[in-house]
């Protein structure tokens, strides 16, 4: 199957904008599964309540997820695109998930970083999984990929590839890191990370990483942005890889795991 990438600037707050240029780069693109990076459509940085609810939207009745889902459907695509989410007086910094059918579903950011946790709400929907035909995907969203026990649980549920969109700021820790999360759970990761930079209502500015990339469950870089480029980029996967948790003669990832001595 074709994976990729779509590594990109948001212009903060401009909503439709943003959109009509994911349009414009996805144009092309057939038979895929894109990952989009965290909040593409409204940008990073606000600066009050006030600012996110008015950029915020339903999910799935929000015109993001609608035109989404109408390239998805032209295309035969599968896409994954972090963005803001309204539902009644809450908000979250979600994941949404579409295909050539339409909206499948979405995912809630569960680990909030740094301001985040000033205006969204922490996710309260566990994680899923997703058959799309070729693979069985899971989603995960920028700051949980410190937290190991993401990774492996949509593995444990059956992800064999694991989506990934983002905002890093840290210089490469958390493309580091899902290097060492695709290793240690013999699964694909697509992490999509925005790139540019954003200096809003006084704050200090704050620049993200690029890099975006493609991991193998061997941990082989398939591909990899540099830091400040935009643009779609794509590589081709072989799903069946994630499937064999064999690690050498003797060894079975998961056979191996010895859960009775984990508990605490």
């Amino acid at each position: 199957m074709k994976v990729g990438v779509f590594q990109l600037a948001p212009q903060f707050g401009e909503v439709k904008k943003n959109m009509e240029r994911v349009e414009k780069g996805l144009q092309q693109i057939k038979e895929a599964l894109i990952v989009l990076p965290e909040l593409f459509n409204t940008g990073y940085q606000f600066t009050s309540g006030e600012e996110l609810a008015s950029l915020a939207e339903k999910i799935p009745d929000g015109p993001t997820t609608g035109r989404l889902a109408e390239l998805a459907h032209k295309n035969l695509l599968h896409i994954v695109a972090g963005i803001a989410e309204r539902e009644g007086e809450k908000f979250y910094n979600s994941a949404v998930l579409v295909g050539p059918d339409g909206y499948i579903d979405h995912y809630r950011k569960v680990h909030l970083f740094l301001d985040e946790k000033l205006w969204f709400a922490p996710g309260d929907k566990a994680w899923e999984i997703y058959d799309i035909g070729p693979a069985k995907i899971g989603l995960m969203i920028c700051f949980d990929w410190i937290f190991p026990e993401v990774a492996r649980t949509l593995v444990l549920k059956g992800a064999e590839v694991i989506c990934h969109p983002s905002n890093l700021l840290i210089p490469f820790f958390g493309q580091r890191a899902m290097i060492t999360r695709s290793i240690e759970n013999m699964v694909y990761t697509i992490t999509c990370n925005r790139t540019g930079w954003e200096e809003r209502g006084g704050k200090e500015r704050i620049t993200f990483t690029g890099m975006s990339q493609v991991v193998s469950p061997r941990g082989e870089v398939f591909l990899s942005l540099k830091r400040e480029e935009e643009g779609v980029a794509l590589v081709g996967i072989d799903p069946m890889v994630a499937r064999n948790k064999s690690f050498t003669p003797h060894n079975d990832l998961f056979r191996d795991r010895r859960a009775d001595l984990y508990a605490l």
